[in-house]
């Protein structure tokens, strides 16, 4: 190692040491603070710079010296009965020595990205225990369930194709499950934070992001009590209906991302459209308040596998319907798919573009076909459930989108 770098690498571990011994000199720590924590992870890159040359027992050496020190200091602190004897200094400690040996022997950038970290982490102290107290059983179980789908059930999944067409994968299909109930719990989320404080423009957003169809269920139903409210509700509506075609562009970027550049202009020209009415209705009702329904936890297991199960069956439909009707067949299974679901067309079309099985070009239209079905499923919602008052609104307001996809899906130029 060149005196350059080592200077370099020293230069790094005191910067890393200096960010976070400031903290913890703010936060009055008693063990170490502003100049304890720079050696620290200075000793750190010493240690592994010198077992470059003698051996890692060097920095193994170096670690228990310092948690035979941490310890020593502990045990003096303890016989101070006004002390509080956390551990998150002494931990904090032990880790920075760790991130200056990483220095030496990884990489620069995840070094400072773990020093940073621990900064950040030790500062937002406060913040990170008001949150904890606010997460209630419900938020807890919905994480929890989130780590099953995740982390549990995903690694065990075979990763290969069984059946007819080969296209059914558990691995991937329940990959494609994480994604929506990742997408789902992050608007989920939001929700929390927000509750009944979320305004009309943010409960759309909101709706859109967990489920439009269950927004327009929940509107259409609350229509009937409050039948004056009708304008506001289909404001709502219709902004988590526009949000929808934000959400699949998002999994086609995700899935599909080499062919969004194919896939994805008619669709944002879909989503501008109906982005800019969103605009107009905004501006005339950005002062109406709308508490916003309640909304489900959307990591359920039972949720996750009714999922995979439909996403499953529209895949193995697609197929179907591609080898023996060719694109005719899978406009049909699009249509049908998108009457309740358009999650599960989309990633089904992302998929077989991947494969090589669909053509960007029909991908997309198949995806719009849906979107204008899953248009045509919630008027036929808001008929049912709603007011007369707000079936004329919301109507008006699909008109206006499902001819915006028609002329699309006829005048987009041919690739």
């Amino acid at each position: 190692m060149d005196i350059q770098h080592a200077f370099y690498l020293l230069g790094v571990a005191l910067g890393l040491g200096l960010l976070v011994g400031l903290q913890r000199e703010r936060s009055a720590s008693l063990l170490a603070g502003i100049r304890t924590f720079p050696i620290v992870t200075m000793l750190g890159t010493v240690c592994a710079m010198l077992g470059q040359t003698h051996g890692g027992w060097v920095v193994g050496a170096g670690f228990v010296a310092l948690a035979a020190i941490v310890l020593s200091s502990n045990l003096l602190k303890m016989k101070l009965p006004e002390i509080d004897p956390g551990t998150t200094t002494e931990v904090a400690m032990l880790l920075m020595y760790g991130v200056g040996a990483y220095l030496v022997a990884g990489h620069t950038a995840v070094t400072i990205a773990v020093g940073g970290g621990v900064a950040v982490l030790l500062y937002l102290k406060p913040e990170m225990h008001a949150l904890a107290s606010r997460i209630g059983e419900a938020d807890f179980k919905a994480v929890m369930q989130f780590v099953l789908i995740t982390l549990v059930i995903l690694p065990v999944l075979p990763n290969k194709t069984y059946g007819m067409f080969q296209v059914l994968n558990p691995h991937r299909i329940w990959l494609m499950v994480v994604l929506i109930v990742a997408m789902s719990l992050a608007g989920y989320a939001a929700y929390k934070v927000f509750g009944q404080r979320a305004g009309a423009l943010l409960g759309g957003l909101l709706g859109g992001l967990i489920s439009s169809t269950a927004t327009t269920v929940s509107y259409a139903r609350r229509s009937r009590e409050a039948p004056g409210g009708a304008s506001l509700a289909a404001f709502v509506i219709f902004v988590a209906s526009t949000v929808l075609l934000l959400r699949v562009l998002v999994i086609l970027a995700v899935v599909s991302g080499p062919s969004l550049s194919a896939t994805g202009p008619p669709l944002a020209a879909a989503l501008g459209l109906q982005t800019l009415v969103c605009v107009v209705l905004w501006l005339l009702e950005r002062h109406g308040k709308s508490e916003m329904p309640a909304h489900t936890n959307p990591t359920e297991l039972r949720s996750a596998l009714v999922f995979g199960a439909i996403f499953g069956v529209v895949l193995f439909a697609a197929a179907a319907g591609k080898a023996h009707f060719g694109d005719r067949g899978l406009y049909v299974v699009a249509a049908l798919s998108g009457l309740t679901d358009m999650d599960a067309i989309t990633l089904s079309t992302a998929q077989m573009i991947n494969d090589g099985r669909l053509d960007a070009a029909v991908g997309w239209r198949l995806v719009l076909v849906a979107s204008l079905s899953n248009l045509l499923f919630k008027g036929a919602a808001v008929a049912i459930l709603g007011t007369r008052a707000l079936l004329l609104r919301v109507v008006g307001l699909f008109i206006l989108a499902f001819a915006a996809g028609v002329v699309i899906l006829n005048f987009w130029p041919k690739s």
